[in-house]
């Protein structure tokens, strides 16, 4: 099947960069001064910007600190406000403090930058005014400076020790830059004089030394311009003889300089390589070449490492490149002869054409999207460049000149001319290696060592050269992981995607897959929710994967590759189950998923819409559908998360806004984890893995980027006083269905408080993730087990109970509150419902006040054991294990350290599980006792013959209803009624699985 080409694009062929033209500019001709085609950012706002070329290297010894200080002063104190007034100003007309009025010191320079409105005339002027006060009239008394004080130190604080950036930096710069961090010294910052630092901020801020930029929604440039003069043109003649601001150059050296750094706080060793290089000016196209030729070296070469780095804004005239890497203790000494020897292989023997092919893709896509997206940048992004113009004196060439400049000078130029920029990253150019260590494992003879046998080989031509055959495997890799624990490796791609997959020999057909990202339905406002939550019906109806489903049925005749999707209320979700002789049909549907856009036609929305008014007709009709609704709109309450859809919400639904979110939902791979286990063979499975996942392009900006601890909770609130209900429903024969809930509710705060008297370490940990499953599991059963052993094997009048725990309306926060529910299901008799209901609430009550017996309990792990011993041969358990550790509360970063976790929580609470720690653990989950708080709805297939008699029954019953429980009346009618599949209602379904399954 060839969905996609044999070789996967890595870039979509988009109309709009497809017709920009190619251009024939000669190298010597100079850059445009001024953006070309500038049409972009937000309307009615404004982007302005102070540019000051003063920083921290200008303090003397004594004034270390104190141009940070004066930045702070500017927002505080200055002629015409006090006190802050001048954010209070900005804040009334909509600049909020931090966000739209910030400011930022270095070593070399300072920037008060504004974002603005300007929907009315004066508003401009007004921010413009403050730029003015900023560049000459900050005060700097006694009082304003004691009022600041505290503010700076605090910053000082949460900084970090800056001695130890001191101790960096000396060797790479020179001393003046060493010694002058602008965060100062504590010392200067507590006992600095007003008059100190007024003396500072009299004799450097000077207008000369100043820009005033604005980028934003203005109809006359020129009046922008006028505005500027009326403000600072009175302030420049104050200023006539600034004085030159002195120049520190930064001294090369030939031999390598060594520094070893022991730190008992540091977290891990690291390594770092340094090497400094003139700065050449960018005046012309051939500098722009060159930079373009710099940057596919840099990508190149990331290519190959795991991790690098380059510093973009040195503060000195030199560039500076440095190669960073983090490793294992002990390891500094042999990461440090990998990165040199790396770069020395490319020097010998360059970049191979296929790796700078995948280079030019990337770095095609990547202005590709900025050029398609030029209309949706932020005025802030052209401030920033005209800032880089004043400072350094780079271009300001607009995005669409410069997409004309990649996409005509990219496919020429050649691996041997990005090789070049290796030498670069020669010992020989000033060169700088440090390493960090947690206790001192290296010694400067070692890395001297290091360096010496690199360049002994590199000098005899004794580095081989890359071996190609492996590319494909790092193509795309930044980073790979290990875990032995689990028997997995985890690779990062260059596309932020994060892959985890186990190679299994549980059955020779199958592989099976998820990947997830944070953030869903639970996002939304009340106005989109309908529109959005209908998404995944539309567009599964359209075809997700780039082809109507009746076409790709075809396509996929013959194959066993299945792939869907989920978006539930706070994860976004694809899933599948393949052969491995088809795992790369499965991967293409997934490339298409996120490639493909889905667009809604007149006529496929009207199929769709007339099937869902048919498939909510019918769920209205089915009793079980109105008992699920009742039940949930108890439990949950009555939030339009919760509420089903009805036929009057078809009218409300937006197509295009549907298909919008749905494709947006599947559009960022950074932010998806994919976990894949099953019969993977590496030597065919990962280069497809690779190419396709990997392959996915990643957009400009993130899109649907959610922090799992920031995601909105659902609006459900359990009821607090018991609920007993009824739902009738006329039927043939009768039938009735139970379900008994009781509400689950642990605060962050305090859920830790007395776990230890119940010998259950972590109780949080192990009830909702860490082990959690095990206890979750085993509590259930206890309780399932129980109320059988009651029901039917005392009074015979159930076939099954069924106990499940219900956490899918609690966000995944690892540090919110734990909601949810208990829930107990069973079938029976109409006619005794609510004898059976007092009877399971009686157990219940009896397993929290005097516990149950041994031999339930140790019942219970055996079974829990087996199936625990069965699931270790199948592969949806352990890809279940894998994404659980990765979505655990213990999970920050490390997936075999959360693994771990579970597996001694489940250790653990196997352990300590006994009758009295269930006892402990059933009082603290379940309200204690736990008839003071549940919800009962008994829902009643009633004969007509039998309705009145039954009627009457119930209504008796309810009549002796226990203390604090409240008489409610029959429902005459059952509520209206939408999809709602399943009894233990989740406020994740209404979603629409699109899965695809050739016959």
């Amino acid at each position: 099947m060839d969905l996609l080409p044999t070789e996967a694009p890595l870039i979509a062929q988009r109309h709009g960069f497809r017709s920009l033209k190619l251009i024939n500019v000669g190298m010597d001709e100079p850059l445009a001064e001024s953006p070309f085609g500038v049409h972009y950012g937000p309307r009615m706002r404004a982007a302005l910007a102070l540019a000051v070329k003063v920083g921290s290297v200008l303090e003397e010894e004594e004034e270390r600190g104190v141009a940070h200080i004066v930045e702070h002063l500017a927002f505080s104190a200055t002629k015409k406000y006090s006190n802050h007034d001048i954010v209070k100003f900005l804040e009334s007309i909509g600049a909020e403090f931090g966000a739209c009025q910030n400011a930022l010191t270095s070593s070399d320079e300072t920037i008060f930058e504004l974002l603005v409105p300007v929907d009315k005339p004066e508003l401009l002027s007004l921010a413009i005014s403050v730029l003015a006060e900023f560049s000459s009239e900050v005060r700097a008394s006694a009082d304003d400076l004691e009022k600041e004080r505290g503010a700076v130190l605090e910053e000082y604080r949460g900084g970090g020790m800056p001695w130890v950036g001191c101790k960096t930096l000396t060797g790479f710069f020179c001393f003046k830059y060493a010694e002058r961090l602008p965060i100062g010294l504590e010392k200067v910052i507590r006992t600095v004089t007003a008059e100190t630092v007024r003396q500072f901020y009299q004799k450097w801020y000077h207008l000369h030394n100043m820009a005033v930029i604005c980028v934003g929604d203005f109809e006359d440039p020129q009046a922008v311009v006028d505005l500027i003069k009326v403000h600072f043109g009175q302030k420049l003649s104050l200023h006539s003889s600034p004085p030159v601001l002195p120049d520190f150059p930064v001294p090369s050296h030939d031999e390598p300089r060594f520094s070893c750094f022991v730190e008992s706080e540091a977290a891990g060793s690291a390594v770092m390589i340094s090497c400094k290089i003139p700065a050449a000016e960018m005046r012309t196209v051939k500098d722009y070449r060159n930079s373009l030729a710099e940057a596919m070296f840099h990508c190149a070469l990331n290519q190959r490492f795991f991790k690098i780095s380059r510093r973009k804004d040195p503060p000195s005239s030199v560039k500076a490149y440095i190669m960073t890497s983090s490793c294992r203790e002990g390891g500094t000494v042999g990461a440090l002869e990998f990165m040199l020897m790396e770069v020395a292989r490319v020097r010998l023997h360059g970049f191979s054409e296929r790796e700078i092919a995948v280079v030019r893709a990337l770095m095609m896509s990547e202005i590709e999207s900025a050029y398609l997206e030029r209309d949706q940048m932020q005025s802030t992004n052209l401030r920033d460049e005209y800032l880089q113009h004043f400072f350094r004196k780079e271009p300001v060439v607009g995005i669409e000149y410069e997409a004309q400049l990649q996409k005509s000078i990219l496919p020429h130029i050649s691996a041997e001319e990005v090789s070049k920029f290796a030498v670069n990253f020669s010992t020989s150019c000033s060169c700088v290696i440090k390493i960090v260590e947690h206790r001192a494992r290296a010694t400067l003879d070692d890395l001297k060592a290091s360096v010496s046998k690199v360049n002994t080989l590199e000098g005899k031509r004794g580095i081989p050269p890359w071996d190609d055959e492996h590319v494909p495997r790092k193509l795309f890799i930044v980073q790979q992981s290990e875990f032995p624990n689990i028997g997995a490796t985890e690779l990062t791609l260059s596309n932020g995607i994060k892959i985890c997959y186990k190679c299994t020999d549980f059955l020779d057909d199958q592989v099976v897959f998820t990947g997830f990202s944070y953030g869903g339905l639970s996002e939304l406002s009340e106005s989109d929710y309908v529109s959005c939550s209908m998404g995944p019906t539309i567009a599964g109806e359209i075809g997700v994967f780039g082809y109507k489903p009746s076409v790709l049925m075809d396509m996929l005749a013959g194959k066993r590759a299945e792939v869907g999707t989920k978006v539930g209320a706070y994860m976004r979700t694809f899933y599948g189950d393949c052969s491995p002789s088809d795992l790369e049909t499965a991967l293409q549907l997934v490339y298409q998923l996120f490639t493909t856009s889905v667009k809604p036609g007149n006529e496929e929305v009207k199929i769709v819409m007339q099937m869902t008014e048919e498939a909510i007709l019918a769920q209205e009709r089915d009793p079980y559908t109105a008992f699920a609704n009742r039940v949930r709109e108890l439990n949950y309450g009555n939030s339009y998360f919760f509420r089903p859809i009805r036929i009057c919400d078809l009218k409300k639904v937006d197509p295009i806004k549907a298909c919008e979110y749905f494709n947006n939902c599947f559009k960022d791979p950074s932010n998806f984890t994919v976990v894949l286990v099953g019969n993977i063979h590496t030597e065919t499975a990962l280069p497809l893995i690779l190419q396709y996942l990997g392959g996915i392009p990643k957009p400009s900006k993130p899109i649907l980027h959610c922090n799992r601890d920031e995601l909105k909770g659902l609006p459900f609130t359990f009821p607090a006083k018991v609920i007993r209900e009824v739902v009738r429903s006329p039927m043939v024969e009768e039938q009735c269905s139970v379900q008994l809930a009781f509400p689950v509710l642990l605060n962050n705060s305090s859920m830790f408080e007395g776990v230890f008297l119940y010998s259950l370490p972590d109780f949080c940990s192990f009830f909702f993730q860490d082990g959690g499953n095990s206890l979750r599991w085993i509590l259930s059963k206890i309780l399932e087990t129980k109320i059988m052993q009651v029901l039917r094997f005392k009074h015979g009048q159930i076939y099954s109970v069924g106990v499940s725990v219900f956490l899918g309306g609690n966000k995944p926060s690892r540090t919110g509150d734990v909601r949810g529910d208990i829930s107990v299901n069973f079938s029976c008799d109409p006619a005794i419902s609510w004898k059976l209901v007092d009877l399971a609430l009686d157990e219940i009550l009896h397993i929290q006040e005097r516990g149950t017996s041994d031999q339930d309990v140790l019942s219970v792990l055996e079974i829990e054991q087996r199936a625990h011993e069965n699931g270790l041969q199948e592969n949806y358990y352990w890809m279940d294990r894998i994404l659980r550790s990765y979505q655990s509360r213990s999970y920050f970063g490390d997936v075999s350290a959360s693994f771990q976790v579970q597996d001694e929580g489940r250790t653990k609470v196997r352990e300590s599980l006994t009758p009295a720690t269930a006892q402990s653990a059933l009082r603290r989950i379940l309200p204690f006792p736990c008839k003071n708080q549940y919800t009962v709805v008994v829902l009643v297939l009633a004969g007509a013959a039998g309705a009145a008699v039954l009627a009457i029954t119930l209504w008796r019953h309810l009549r002796r209803s226990p203390a604090g429980s409240p008489q409610q009346p029959l429902p005459t009618d059952p509520p209206q009624n939408g999809p709602m599949p399943n009894s233990s209602p989740s406020p994740s379904n209404q979603t629409t699985s699109n899965k695809y399954t050739p016959d």
